[in-house]
């Protein structure tokens, strides 16, 4: 079981080239947990974890990792216990599938040491996990994009960091794909307590995967908390401008939303 951390936000406001995208966000992220960042395009989920993953300086606000300033900690230490998959990472091109995932160690190694057996051991669980042993030898170039993604993951689950974020790590795969990446990283938590965080476009999914939700509108946190208090359709109306019901969904019992559109209406059994 990985170790408990507290990592708070308080009056975030940060964005790019001196606009701001977020405003004034406080949350602290659940340990041990998985939670789910929604909200409408634009609205600072990426830019929500890009800023908690230091990749964004804020312009305002602190944050804290375990009561002590983000700021204050260097960035390998601060690597060891939080790793990043960011949105549209860069392929290394002809690299392997081990060598890829292997990257992943790089905050644990020195400057002149080589590979220990911790991180070899690391790396082969990190490819199990992932279901991607097989896929040791082959280059990335080769693979379908679910398999892609599925490295990237063990890559950064090698990193072996008590917080992981992931931003939109089932965008632009198959809904096959998305389930299967969603229960690896469930199994993942389950079994070493890692502390998950994602971005996600799927209400649903979102719904059906995460402990607790964090809904953003317009650079705002506007609410959070387990998914069957926080998926409404007040909420969805709110943050996604969207009529929809929110009905009982019958294999997982979360929330699940359904649109209503323009070209149909709710039955009397709805309303």
């Amino acid at each position: 079981m990985m170790s408990e951390h507290v990592y708070k936000a308080d009056g975030l406001v940060a964005g790019y080239d001196n606009k701001p995208i977020l405003h004034d966000i406080s949350l602290e992220i659940p340990s041990n947990k998985i939670s789910v960042i929604i909200g409408a395009n634009a609205s600072g989920k990426s830019t929500l974890l890009k800023t908690m993953a230091r990749l964004i300086k804020p312009s305002e606000g602190a944050l804290e990792l375990d009561g002590r300033p983000v700021s204050k900690i260097p960035p390998k230490k601060f690597a060891q216990v939080l790793g990043m998959l960011p949105q549209s990472p860069i392929v290394p091109e002809g690299i392997k599938v081990s060598d890829l995932v292997g990257r992943g160690r790089f905050p644990h190694q020195s400057m002149f040491g080589g590979w220990s057996n911790a991180d070899y051991e690391a790396v082969a669980d990190a490819m199990e996990a992932m279901n991607i042993t097989e896929l040791a030898d082959r280059s990335i170039d080769e693979l379908s994009g679910g398999q892609r993604q599925r490295v990237w993951i063990a890559m950064a689950l090698a990193q072996q960091t008590d917080i992981l974020f992931l931003d939109e790590p089932t965008t632009f795969l198959d809904i096959t794909y998305q389930i299967e990446i969603l229960d690896l990283l469930m199994d993942f938590n389950k079994i070493h307590g890692t502390t998950i965080v994602m971005v996600l476009h799927d209400i649903n999914l979102s719904a059906r995967y995460a402990d607790h939700i964090f809904a953003m509108r317009k650079g705002q946190l506007v609410a959070e908390g387990a998914p069957d208090d926080v998926i409404t359709s007040d909420l969805i109306k709110r943050v996604f401008e969207l009529e929809s019901v929110v009905v009982e969904d019958p294999i997982s019992s979360t929330p699940s939303v359904i649109p209503v559109g323009r070209h149909h209406t709710r039955s009397a059994a709805m309303v």
